[in-house]
């Protein structure tokens, strides 16, 4: 993946594999927290999210940032859905698209210089800004949409807890499976280096989805009939599969569409207002299908459409 070494920009192959030929996905490198006991505490107007609308990851975090109401608390800008060589951009000529709102730059990697001159680092989104102290508090997004979750909730009176203590086992060991076969699978799959690793990929991730068709069987969500963390997790992923993984990555076992149950699903979870408004199907098109030219090298998009 290219990415920042010693705070210089290098170009390298997006696909990051181990020994075996398996992707690789590379830990995030800023992992502070919002939290009471500072340094970094919950304000209105302090952070700023830079997403990108095609990511998954990103997803999420605008997803929790409507259902908590903090919209008005937490400003985004919007990359390009283009990541070539020079990784994400701040150019504006796609719909949607924002440009860098607070320092005007025009690649996202400068935003990490900013943070730290000498980071060696991937260059990901979701990034949370904070403009206090001009540096980047994380990029992780499953520690952002958790800061999301309970550190705003006095500023906004919003209590919805989609992480409730009584279910954290049961969030946790769906979240486990959800990301290393579904989330983390479709990638698997896609930037599997041989054979071998594909198929141990694209297996486990069908095995994962078909087990997620029996838990939803008479079942509106993942866990006690009601919207959870780890329904958040995995939409972004459903929501993109017949799109684009199951004929850009390979993963054409059978199409969401094909689900009974996770069709359902997915087209209920779609009629919520936070996950709606916050889901881009062209950025989602445009990025995959043009940024990866090792997978399309001709760059050619095709005539998809989602049918939610």
């Amino acid at each position: 993946m290219d990415r920042l070494v010693e705070g210089k920009w290098r170009t390298d192959s997006i696909i990051t594999s181990d020994k075996k030929g398996s992707y690789d996905r590379i830990p995030r490198s800023f992992r502070d927290s919002i939290s009471k006991a500072g340094p970094f505490t919950p304000e209105s107007g302090r952070y700023h999210l830079y997403v990108s609308y095609a990511c998954p990851w990103a997803h999420r975090t605008l997803i929790y940032r409507e259902l908590k109401g903090l919209q008005d608390h937490i400003s985004v800008s919007v990359v390009h859905p283009d990541m070539m060589d020079q990784g994400w951009t701040f150019e504006t000529n796609f719909p949607d698209t924002t440009g860098d709102d607070l320092y005007h730059q025009s690649h996202l990697f400068e935003i990490y210089q900013k943070a730290k001159t000498d980071v060696t680092t991937s260059v990901t989104v979701p990034v949370l800004w904070d403009k206090k102290h001009q540096t980047i508090v994380n990029n992780e997004s499953s520690e952002i949409i958790r800061f999301f979750n309970q550190e705003f909730n006095e500023m906004t009176g919003n209590e919805e807890d989609y992480y409730p203590e009584a279910l954290r086992d049961e969030i946790d060991q769906i979240n486990e499976n959800i990301y290393h076969n579904i989330n983390n699978g479709v990638y698997k799959s896609g930037f599997a280096r041989n054979q071998e690793a594909y198929e141990d990929a694209v297996t486990k991730l069908f095995n994962s989805l078909d087990e997620l068709e029996q838990i939803l069987e008479g079942e509106k969500y993942l866990i006690e009939n009601q919207l959870t963390e780890a329904d958040i997790r995995l939409i972004p992923t459903l929501l993109r599969f017949d799109l684009v993984y199951y004929i850009h990555f390979k993963c054409s076992v059978r199409k969401i569409s094909e689900y009974k149950n996770l069709y359902r699903y997915t087209k209920d979870l779609y009629r919520i207002d936070a996950i709606r408004n916050t889901t881009y199907f062209d950025h989602i098109k445009r990025h995959y299908y043009y940024s990866h030219e090792s997978l399309n090298p001709k760059r050619i998009i095709p005539k998809t459409y989602h049918n939610l």
